[in-house]
């Protein structure tokens, strides 16, 4: 083995920081002529054996002459090999490796000096190596050797119950407490047992971190909390919970969907309000003319029919159609029923099948709100009507329209095919719908005047009347009322006399004639004259064969509107008839005559 130099005491050149105190060296002994190392500091490495000379080393030397500081364990063996290696607090102990030689020390590089001569001449005084400023127990210390601890703030112990606070291992200091600066204790081997087992940590004796924040939780002692676990499952459970709350969510929805909710549904709507309405509004209207409308349930001869009529004074005069009495003949029954309700018995008073009109009358009933009459002449297509009647017995039914046309010739009846009960009506044409029950009830104006006796509709299967034609046929917008002017004479005739007259101008027509105009037939019924010795025609000249085109200056097509036109007339009014004669057109002067209905 190589001399080993002493190595060179530190100097500490930072008067702020001062250097420590060298490590100790492990003291080399000789064990059966063998070096045998002593660890030299707390981890335990093992200096490699330096040869020594005999006498001993001038640190132990040193040691001799000065008072030992472990001398109050002298009764302990492990403080005092501790003492006899060398590495008590002072000791100067060279480490592992070479050592350059002091200046002006004796012997040759690497050796170290032996007795007290060359201990004197080394520069050695006995006394331990001081450095030049007292160490910094605070100070970082140099790379490779060991550092003071700092020294943790103190602890404070609980008092009171909680059990008693937990030992430490002597030597090792409390918590709370820095351990001494120096080499570690020698360890010492366990001795094998049972593993003891480990007692639950009271909450006030766990460990204290000196680095965290003022006021942090005490340390817990154990495995640390899994947090990545927690957090898997706080995910887990926070899905569960999305997944019921959407399922439940739904199922509620899908409920509240079908079922319209979980409470009753109370629908808004409009508080009471004044049922009054404009006079001139169809409500108004119909409020006005509605009580004096009846409706007619007539049976007889083995047949029936319903009809509507309305009331014409307080008398218990009601006006309806022809065709709804016919029914009942002589000995028939009419039974009338009024808007409120009411019914009583009537009888017939007259009746015109070619005016298609007749009245009959209620006897005994009180409160009759008779429909005040206006004036068909002065009526203008395009004016708002409405109608009122039973349609299918539908009592008190109210459509509203306009008046489509004025002067419309129609002829309806004929159903006993001599002629005798067909009836020509210069009538109003209307868009209102009227059906089959209709018949006889009013049509009124703006101002709930009667303007017309509705009569007739065109059906689409070529149908002239309510109930005419094959079937009970619906409206298809074609409606026809009897002008209320000619109404009121046929009335009023009928009252008085119970019958109705009609104007004529006595001369037999050829109803086959196809040209344009009204053709004077050549014979009259069975080979009787085609005009009337004497009467109004022969008296202004007109003979056989001539073709009448004009009435009053409006163009006539065929012999039916002829007659319509004359009846709308009165008996003893005077006319101007254009005739065509040899192709050449005359005017004639005609006064009408009367002839007594059926």
């Amino acid at each position: 083995m190589g001399d080993a130099e002493a190595a060179p005491a530190p100097v500490d050149d930072r008067a702020d920081y001062p250097l420590p105190p060298p490590a100790p060296v492990a003291r080399q002994e000789t064990v059966d002529g063998r070096p045998e190392s002593t660890p030299a500091g707390p981890f335990g490495a093992e200096a490699p054996a330096v040869p020594q000379p005999p006498g001993g080393t001038p640190a132990e030397d040193a040691r001799s002459r000065r008072p030992a500081p472990d001398e109050a364990r002298e009764g302990d063996p492990a403080a005092a090999a501790h003492h006899a290696s060398g590495a008590g607090r002072g000791g100067i102990t060279p480490g592992p490796g070479p050592h350059p030689a002091q200046d002006g020390a004796p012997g040759t590089a690497g050796e170290l000096p032996h007795g007290p001569a060359d201990e004197q001449a080394a520069g050695y005084t006995g006394e331990a190596v001081r450095p030049l400023h007292e160490p910094d127990e605070y100070r970082t210390p140099p790379y490779g050797d060991p550092g003071p601890w700092a020294p943790a703030p103190p602890v404070q112990h609980p008092t009171g119950a909680g059990g008693t606070p937990p030992r430490y291992p002597a030597g090792s200091g409390s918590p709370g407490s820095a351990p001494a600066h120096g080499p570690a204790p020698v360890p010492v081997e366990p001795v094998p047992g049972p593993a003891p087992q480990a007692a639950p940590v009271a909450e006030q004796w766990r460990q204290y971190d000196p680095w965290g924040a003022p006021g942090a939780p005490l340390i817990g002692t154990g495995e640390p909390p899994k947090n990545k676990t927690r957090r898997g499952t706080a995910f887990a459970g926070g899905l569960i919970v999305a997944l019921l709350a959407g399922v439940l969510g739904g199922g509620v929805g899908a409920y509240l969907e079908r079922n319209g909710g979980i409470t009753t549904v109370e629908l808004p709507q409009a508080g009471p309000e004044s049922t009054d309405r404009a006079p001139g509004s169809v409500a108004g209207i119909a409020a006005s003319a509605l009580p004096g409308v009846v409706t007619l349930h007539v049976s007889g001869g083995g047949e029936q029919g319903t009809g509507t009529g309305f009331v014409l004074d307080a008398k218990g005069h009601i006006l309806t159609n022809n065709h709804v009495v016919s029914p009942a003949g002589r000995s028939g029954d009419i039974s009338v029923t009024f808007s409120g309700g009411e019914t009583a018995r009537a009888t017939l008073v007259g009746k015109d099948s070619g005016y298609d009109l007749a009245v009959v009358r209620v006897r005994g009933v009180s409160g009759l709100k008779p429909l005040p009459l206006g004036n068909s002449d002065n009526v203008r297509v395009g004016d708002p009507v409405v109608a009122i009647g039973a349609p299918f017995d539908l009592q008190n039914t109210v459509t509203a329209g306009i008046i489509s046309a004025k002067e419309r010739p129609i002829t309806a009846g004929g159903e006993k095919g001599d002629g005798s009960d067909i009836s020509y009506v210069d009538a109003l044409q209307t868009d209102a719908p009227i059906n089959p029950g209709n018949s006889g009830g009013p049509l009124v104006d703006s101002k709930a005047r009667v303007i017309g006796i509705n009569s007739a509709i065109r059906a689409a299967d070529g149908g002239s009347g309510p109930d005419s034609g094959s079937g009970q046929a619906g409206s298809i917008g074609l409606g026809f009322a009897i002008p209320i002017n000619q109404g009121k004479r046929v009335a009023e005739e009928l009252i008085n006399t119970g019958k109705a007259t009609h104007p004529v101008i006595g001369v037999s027509l050829d109803m086959q004639y196809s040209g344009d105009g009204a053709r004077v037939g050549e014979k009259g019924k069975d080979g009787a004259p085609s005009v009337i010795a004497g009467g109004p025609a022969a008296t202004a000249g007109i003979r056989p064969g001539d073709v009448i085109t004009k009435v009053d200056g409006q163009r006539v097509h065929n012999g039916e509107e002829l007659i319509v036109k004359i009846r709308a007339h009165r008996p003893g009014d005077r006319l101007e008839l254009t005739v065509l004669r040899d192709g050449k057109e005359q005017t004639r002067a005609v006064t009408l005559g009367s002839s007594t209905g059926t």
